[in-house]
């Protein structure tokens, strides 16, 4: 029986809401690195640890209990109390217990296995240096207001407070009603015990996280902190069910299910479908544009409703204005919220930051793919003036000088350098590994301007506004023919990275002409080629296709942005393989995927992970950048199944185009309560001598047909 090997980070992570808390392997905190007890960009807890007799306890095993507890098993090394009586090693059991929630519980839980009565000091060291997350994630450590801290020995409370100008935060460390009573001195709690033979204490701490003064007693109504409503429950419930014969897809596909429900942000769970998922754990807990959307469109085949949420919070925030310093301007989707110290003294633009070139592109695409799921008129017309206004973005700021085509240059003098999905600031280079000048067109940019106006074309068209939709129509296939105009390279048989500030063609290999084919931009007499090219030894590493070719100087595959593999990226890369009829390479990369996720803790794919060639390393290399769990990691595993099995609604025309073309080791599949329209179905989907063959188990609700083979619009894109 082969070795089992399995692949994660070397932290613990417990999150709720926009509250996470991330310790090292031992649960402890240290204020020089980037760990801690986050809320809403600040660092409350910047410092933890447990000792025993003054000496470190002995990590035995951390195990996760779901995305919000953990349990950590600790034991004791040989200890020399004053007395002189040794008390052997692992003589002394802890069990340390963690929920993360409104607040931060833990109970403790000490055994004595000694065979005797011990004398036994227990110290809990803990600090708060209220850290920026910004200043945090950049390990720069500053402290800009004053602090101070508080113990009331009869309330067996530790207050740290923290204030600068009008910006308060506290921390209030409450220990529970068990003797003996403790004693705080230079930031550290000290219990001293005696413990008979097989004696047991327990003790229950709460760390309480104030805002703005607030008291423990009365909670402020804000982002992230809103108790669990009826989406917490109903998310998983209503989410499209997987059975598949192979145990490591079902383990994979539910983890993606349960992290995506666990990502909510609770301020959106006052109705069911009105809720919207965090980016990522730990550095993404917030609102973001870009993400937000690509997890909406990736989730349509689990829970179509999602997307809702996203499209309504997200139109509340569109820019109806210019403001430089935050990339703002009208019709513009915002790219992320920031609540912390930074950002509330406007030292960075995210109240909220508009540096991003791709999100205001994707509003659109996104309401139409939910239409198609769901064949709801009413959400077409509550989200057309939102959808306008982006296509007014498009056409007047995102074509910064007027040749046809998306260019991003940021105006802020902090803002992004680069703005489309690879938005590293080291991440858009040339051939030869150095920056690429702007203002930058990337390739796919153009793509999905082509496949929002298409899709705008069909809104319209639903609506009635004929004269519209042949005008952006029309749009659609003139840009197309500039796109291959000007970005195929015959020399290279490939798709131009981009146009750089002077608009020359950049023939750096990458992985974004692969969002090209997504879109249906690409020439057909062109797509073999790029498929291809996306498939050779640079660029496909065993497990997917790196974002930079191995052969470029720039190449690093530890680097966020520079040869690491993203899941994301490969999900979008696999249907546009697939929409132009390359399904065996799409099967590739999902089979791929999934063989990777199967190796990775918890069964989990990270927000990346490193470009190292399978052949060199017979298991993927967890990335040091990575967020885990991510949300558009996660639904990459939603949009490869949904490619893998040909999953193509028209909820208005009650129907389901179904295409399967499945990786022969993926095995048999069923899908039940798959939503289209008013229709929940069961599908088996399995492969017969060769062919790719599903069935229709169950059909409740309103009529659905079932039509074999791609819809006309996924073709005709072609």
């Amino acid at each position: 029986m082969p070795l089992e090997i399995r692949v994660g980070p070397s932290q613990l992570v417990i999150h709720y809401g926009s509250t996470v808390l991330v310790t090292d392997a031992s649960g402890e905190i240290s204020a020089r690195a980037q760990l801690g007890l986050f809320s809403l960009d600040t660092r409350f807890l910047s410092v933890y640890s447990l000792s025993i007799n003054e000496e470190k306890w002995v990590r035995v095993q951390a195990t996760p209990l779901g995305p919000q507890s953990h349990r950590i098993h600790f034991t004791n090394a040989e200890l020399r109390p004053l007395d002189g009586e040794v008390i052997p090693a692992r003589s002394l059991g802890l069990q340390l217990d963690r929920t993360v929630g409104e607040e931060l519980e833990e109970q403790m839980t000490l055994r004595n296995y000694c065979g005797r009565r011990v004398e036994l000091r227990v110290g809990v060291r803990v600090d708060s240096d209220f850290a920026d997350l910004f200043d945090v994630r950049n390990l720069r450590f500053v402290s800009r207001g004053l602090r101070d801290s508080y113990w009331d020995a009869a309330r067996r409370e530790l207050s740290i407070a923290y204030c600068n100008r009008d910006f308060l935060r506290t921390l209030v460390y409450r220990i529970g009603a068990s003797e003996p009573a403790p004693h705080y001195s230079n930031g550290q709690i000290l219990f001293a015990l005696t413990l008979e033979p097989g004696g047991c204490w327990q003790m229950r701490n709460v760390f309480s996280l104030l805002f703005d003064g607030a008291s423990p007693d009365r909670r402020r109504a804000r982002p992230g902190c809103q108790p669990p409503g009826p989406a917490a429950s109903g998310w998983q419930a209503s989410a499209t069910r997987l059975r598949a014969s192979r145990t490591s897809v079902n383990a994979t596909y539910r983890q993606a299910v349960e992290d995506v429900c666990a990502l909510r942000l609770h301020d959106y769970d006052h109705e069911t479908e009105l809720w919207v998922p965090a980016a990522g754990v730990p550095w993404y807990m917030t609102l973001f544009g870009r993400d937000s959307l690509w997890v909406s469109h990736q989730c349509m085949m689990v829970f179509p409703q999602l997307a809702v949420g996203a499209l309504a919070k997200l139109a509340e925030f569109q820019a109806s204005e210019e403001d430089p310093y935050r990339d703002a301007e009208p019709g513009k989707i915002m790219h992320e919220m920031r609540y912390g110290e930074l950002a509330h003294f406007k030292l960075i633009p995210h109240r909220p930051y508009y540096g991003s070139a791709d999100a205001t592109i994707l509003y659109p695409i996104v309401l139409s793919e939910l239409f198609r799921w769901v064949g709801d008129r009413s959400l077409l017309e509550r989200f057309r003036e939102p959808a306008l206004r982006c296509l007014s973005w498009i056409d007047h700021y995102g074509d910064r000088d007027g040749d046809g085509f998306q260019e991003y240059m940021t105006r802020s003098p902090i803002g992004y350098y680069n703005q489309s999905w690879k938005d590293a600031g080291d991440a858009v280079v040339y051939p030869d590994g150095r920056l690429v000048k702007r203002p930058i067109a990337t390739c796919e940019l153009q793509g999905y301007v082509y496949q929002a106006k298409r899709r705008m074309a069909e809104i319209f068209e639903v609506l009635g506004e004929s004269a519209l939709s042949e005008r952006v129509l029309r749009e659609a296939e003139e840009l197309k023919e500039r796109f291959n105009r000007a970005f195929w390279l015959p020399e290279h048989g490939f798709v131009a990275y981009c146009l750089d500030g002077d608009k020359r063609p950049v023939a750096t290999i990458a992985s974004n002409p692969g969002h090209c084919l997504w879109s249906g931009i690409v020439a057909e007499q062109y797509a073999g080629a790029v498929a291809e090219r996306l498939f050779r030894d640079d660029m496909w590493n065993g497990w997917g296709v790196r974002t930079l070719s191995a052969d470029n100087p720039a190449y690093n595959p530890y680097e966020y942005q520079r040869g690491s593999v993203w899941p994301h990226d490969n999900g979008i890369l696999a249907a546009g393989l697939d929409r132009y009829g390359f399904s065996d390479l799409a099967n590739r990369i999902a089979l791929g995927l999934f063989e990777a996720a199967s190796m990775f803790e918890q069964s989990r794919l990270p927000e990346l992970f490193a470009g190292h060639a399978r052949g060199r390393d017979p298991f993927p290399v967890q990335s040091l950048f990575a967020n885990v769990p991510q949300a558009w990691a996660s639904g990459s595993i939603f949009e490869l199944l949904r490619t893998v099995l040909g999953l193509h609604p028209d909820a208005a025309r009650a129907t389901l185009y179904v295409n399967p073309h499945m990786p022969e080791r993926l095995g048999e599949v069923t899908l039940e309560g798959l939503q289209v329209g008013g229709c929940r179905v069961s599908l088996r989907f399995w492969r017969e001598a060769g062919q790719d063959r599903f069935d229709v188990i169950e059909a409740r609700g309103e009529r659905l047909k079932f039509e074999s083979g791609a819809p006309p619009w996924f073709n005709s894109a072609r």
